[in-house]
């Protein structure tokens, strides 16, 4: 009898692979560009190994069975050809048990099912017959061919072979000689089969760690030899970002990692000359601002002397003469103040200042800014006795006067300065009740030239006085702080110095 395929074949479901927390190695816990390179190149090896694994698996499994299912098929076939013909039609109950039976013994004792008719006789009458089909009997009956089956049961595979017993068949064709209306299954275990392909993916599966283990080393080496590169453009970055323009990283090869190297490089080159003609022009116009300040100084101490002598005979000068005399006496005074302003500020910018450090009664020596300024009788003084402090009382003296004339002119009154002492930090605060500072003039108000015209009642003075308080603070070590807003108060400048000042120069 020639076999041929009539009913769909039915697979037993494939062995999943080991889980891939077997497989999967533990690495160290990376961040960054170089932890997602080395996680991606492990999960790339992983999922090829593991698809190489279920593809292996695949293929030999099915050509395992095959070569199982053709040489059950032709023992099947040639055991039932030989001993059909000792077969007598019509059978008993008693022939087809023993004509099960001699099929059995030769098909490795594999389960034998004989039916004719009524009558059903099997090798071994305990065993599980429903494994055989209602699909495949029915082929068996509709069909003059040998039928086969792979079904999955119990939790193994099992081919399942039946065909129509035919008397007097030629070996060379299952559809000759005469029907005798028997038919005749066979089940063979493919449990050895199965076991072997087991096996094989096991072994496949031993090699996943190497794989895997040889994955990460390699992308650890890639990203070491990737991100080399990267890190020293950071360190170069990170060092321009601090100053050092001169700062340059070397260029290698012709990637694109050469290609930001040198864009980083022509960045910082053009940033370094930028600056260095931005420095330049700036020492340029201090320069200038201090040369001019210095040459105004012989001309507008004549025209101070000049407009003294003419606002002390204005008296005795036409109306229109006097007011005119009196209106250049006050600008040329504002101009001195301005150009006193200026050539103090370049003096800070020159870092040509120094301190002269004494020990100063802190009560005394705002007494004597105030009353040398005529505010006593304005300014609330709070001057506890026994605060002392080393500093240099001229700068303490031209901070307190831009504090509190700041406050005189922009606030209101009561206009009040408070002395403490505390946790070795010395306090000088001067409070208006005036409407307070907006936050857009708060953001600039120790700006040079800064003027807020619009949130004062009026704007007097070159714009330099509360920077000149803030850099005469910070020789000190100190500082000037800005109180935020609360209701009923105005502007609040608080004065925060060491109790103890070292020189410096």
């Amino acid at each position: 009898m020639r076999s041929t395929k009539a009913t769909t074949a039915t697979s037993a479901p494939a062995t999943a692979p080991r889980t891939a927390a077997r497989a999967r190695m533990r690495l160290p816990r990376l961040d960054g560009l170089r932890g997602r390179m080395v996680i991606t190149v492990i999960v790339v090896a992983l999922i090829s190994a593991v698809t190489a694994t279920a593809l292996a698996y695949r293929e030999s499994r099915d050509a395992v069975l095959k070569r199982a299912q053709s040489a059950a098929v032709d023992d099947f076939r040639n055991r039932v050809d030989r001993l059909a013909a000792d077969l007598d039609v019509p059978t008993d109950p008693r022939s087809m048990a023993r004509f099960a039976t001699d099929v059995s013994s030769g098909l490795r004792g594999a389960l034998v099912v004989a039916q004719y008719r009524d009558y059903t006789a099997s090798s071994d009458p305990s065993a599980d017959r429903t494994r055989i089909t209602p699909e495949l009997r029915a082929a068996v009956r509709t069909h003059t061919r040998l039928s086969l089956q792979r079904v999955a049961h119990g939790g193994k595979s099992w081919l399942v072979i039946g065909a129509p017993v035919r008397l007097d068949s030629s070996a060379h064709d299952d559809s000759a000689g005469q029907p005798s209306g028997v038919e005749i299954f066979t089940v063979v275990s493919l449990e050895e089969e199965e076991r072997d392909a087991a096996d094989l993916v096991r072994s496949v599966q031993g090699g996943l760690v190497p794989v895997v283990l040889l994955a990460a080393v390699l992308a650890l080496l890639a990203a070491r030899t990737v991100l080399r590169p990267v890190r020293r453009l950071a360190r170069a970055t990170r060092r321009l970002a601090t100053g050092e323009l001169s700062i340059r990283v070397e260029e290698k090869g012709r990637d694109e990692l050469a290609e930001l190297a040198h864009t980083f490089n022509e960045t910082a080159g053009a940033l370094e000359r930028t600056v260095g003609e931005l420095r330049e022009q700036e020492a340029l116009a201090r320069r200038f601002v201090a040369d001019v300040s210095h040459e105004l100084r012989t001309p507008l101490a004549a025209m101070t002397m000049v407009s003294s002598v003419l606002e002390e005979d204005a008296d005795q000068l036409t109306p229109d003469t006097a007011h005119a005399a009196r209106t250049v006496s006050a600008e040329t005074a504002k101009l001195a103040r301005l150009v006193d302003d200026l050539i103090e500020i370049s003096r800070f910018d020159a870092r040509a200042v120094a301190l002269t450090v004494h020990s100063v009664d802190m009560a005394e020596a705002v007494r004597a800014s105030l009353a040398a300024r005529g505010w006593t009788d304005r300014v609330e003084a709070d001057l506890p006795p026994g605060i002392r402090a080393r500093l240099d009382r001229r700068r303490l003296d031209v901070i307190v006067a831009n504090l509190v004339g700041n406050a005189l002119r922009h606030g209101a009154p009561p206009v009040t300065v408070t002395v403490r002492a505390a946790d070795e930090w010395l306090t000088v605060s001067v409070a208006d009740h005036g409407p307070g500072l907006a936050p857009e003039v708060a953001r600039h108000v120790f700006d040079r030239f800064y003027k807020a015209d619009s949130a004062r009642t009026r704007s007097e003075g070159s714009g330099l006085g509360m920077a000149i308080a803030l850099e005469n603070a910070r020789l000190h070590g100190g500082t000037i702080e800005l109180a935020p807003p609360a209701p009923d108060t105005g502007a609040v400048f608080t004065l925060r110095l060491p109790l103890r000042t070292e020189s410096t120069s």
